[in-house]
């Protein structure tokens, strides 16, 4: 079955599913799951799963992730972002690049972040923005996410252009809404790109238009990238004809290090195996005394 990691370009105005949907029908697979929800207002990098690649989209989205933000102050909005209703506006005549660039430095590192009414996040089974749309607010607890930069690209009053580097579960809404308040002046995000997702980079993606013309000509596969592409930075095991089989069957494998390090891992460990063939065959954890599970296995043939 055909299987690997589409970077896919989302166009502004288009759901995450949307995309989905449209891989779905372009390639005639099924199994197919994006990494990484991206706002209708905003486009960029949206890494798309196929097949069994899809396995491995909880790597994708945990890694860091890059944007490009535009922030308008003097006004917020109910949802954070420009497709919203403006609830409160201020004044930002008087707001100065020297104060936005002091402003960013607070929210540089790990910080809490009060996730925004409009999100996916979901309280008693639904998702918050079904509240937010009957006009009920719920009762959010900050939470710490990992802000590992925001560099100013650009200020003229009212916008503020920002680079972002940012882990896991971070809003650039929240980080946009909340500048405007700690400026004194209101603000929420006027723009977003996402310019990279883990290993997948903008300048490297394939627009829906460029996957349609590949699927008409038969040539779509060749714009995959491999599952094991986001697991580069783990360790790598070559394993034996009869390892193989093991990793197969989903047996615990006991592995010789080929390093002293490997005697003082941390339980849990992750590492990507590779058949005797050399296919990407697994991911393994670590249990302790030279013992590896198979937590996921991708062939089975």
């Amino acid at each position: 079955m055909t299987s690997g990691i589409l970077n896919i370009t989302k166009p502004r105005g288009v759901t995450s599913f949307a995309v989905v949907r449209k891989v779905r029908h372009l390639t005639g697979i099924r199994k197919v799951g994006h990494a990484g929800t991206l706002d209708p207002i905003a486009e960029g990098v949206l890494p798309i799963c196929i097949g069994s690649a899809t396995r491995v989209v909880e790597h994708i989205v945990s890694a860091p992730k890059a944007y490009r933000a535009t922030v308008r102050l003097g006004e917020s909005t109910d949802t954070y972002d420009s497709e919203g209703e403006v609830v409160a506006v201020g004044d930002a005549s008087g707001v100065t690049r020297e104060r936005v660039e002091t402003a960013l430095q607070g929210f540089v590192g790990d910080v809490q972040q009060t996730p925004p009414m409009f999100s996916a996040l979901k309280h008693k089974g639904q998702p918050l923005y079904r509240y937010a749309r009957a006009g009920k607010t719920v009762e959010r607890k900050a939470r710490t996410v990992s802000i590992y930069s925001l560099k100013l690209l650009d200020f003229e009053t009212p916008l503020v252009e920002l680079e972002c580097e940012v882990g896991r579960g971070a809003y650039i809404r929240t980080v946009a809404h909340d500048l405007g308040e700690l400026l004194g002046c209101h603000g929420h995000l006027q723009s977003l790109t996402r310019t990279r997702s883990g290993p997948f980079a903008l300048e490297d993606a394939t627009t829906l238009g460029e996957l349609e013309a590949a699927a008409e000509d038969g040539t779509w596969e060749a714009l995959l990238h491999p599952a094991d592409l986001v697991l580069e930075s783990w360790y790598a095991a070559l394993l034996s004809e009869e390892h193989t089989r093991d990793t197969r069957s989903g047996q615990l494998l006991v592995l010789e290090p080929v390093r002293a390090e490997f005697n003082q891992l941390d339980i849990e460990t992750p590492c990507r195996a590779y058949s005797y063939e050399g296919e990407f065959l697994a991911i393994l954890r670590y249990r302790g005394l030279g013992r590896w599970h198979p937590e996921k296995v991708f062939s089975a043939l």
